[in-house]
């Protein structure tokens, strides 16, 4: 392990979402929803980021993943939410704005908007798929959501990797 590593300040707890996009979520849902069993938790709807998406559940409790069906509001706006198939993945973070600050100091990218609520409530902010001349590590390609993991997913992820760890 570098030494980089090894200062981290934060942790990334595991999968929060999967987001998918395309141009109809109804076709989306005959998969996810009608064939694999998903439950529609919720849905979302933000002219600013130019989508109407489904919240689907995979899993229970503190280990549940949400998978977001996603299509434009308009097909000619961006974001295109369903020109990437697969929009991005979300990751639980235990210390949101402490992992932007050192992030952002390692030289990593953010995407506009900052930290703000995302579409299940919780603190997220997005991590840019491209890199440039100031910030040169990004997602190469892949759009990251970074989400503020509450306080009952950081205890139960704790716990488990606990039971996992030597002594």
């Amino acid at each position: 392990m570098n030494g980089t590593l090894k200062q981290r300040p934060f942790k990334v707890l595991g999968i929060q979402q999967i987001a998918i996009g395309g141009p109809d979520k109804l076709r989306l849902q005959k998969l996810w929803v009608d064939m694999l069993g998903l439950e529609v938790a919720g849905t979302f709807r933000s002219e600013r980021e130019n989508v109407d998406e489904d919240i689907c559940a995979l899993g229970q409790g503190p280990f549940k993943v949400e998978v977001d069906l996603m299509q434009p509001l308009d097909l000619d706006k961006k974001p295109a939410v369903h020109t990437t198939p697969l929009n991005h993945v979300g990751l639980w973070i235990d210390d949101l704005p402490l992992a932007v600050e050192w992030l952002t100091a390692q030289g990593v990218r953010f995407a506009p908007g900052g930290i703000r609520k995302g579409a299940a409530g919780f603190d997220i902010c997005f991590l840019h798929p491209k890199s440039n001349d100031e910030f040169p590590v990004s997602g190469e390609g892949v759009l990251i959501e970074l989400v503020q993991a509450p306080v009952e997913v950081v205890a139960a992820f704790g716990k488990l990797a606990a039971q996992y760890s030597c002594g």
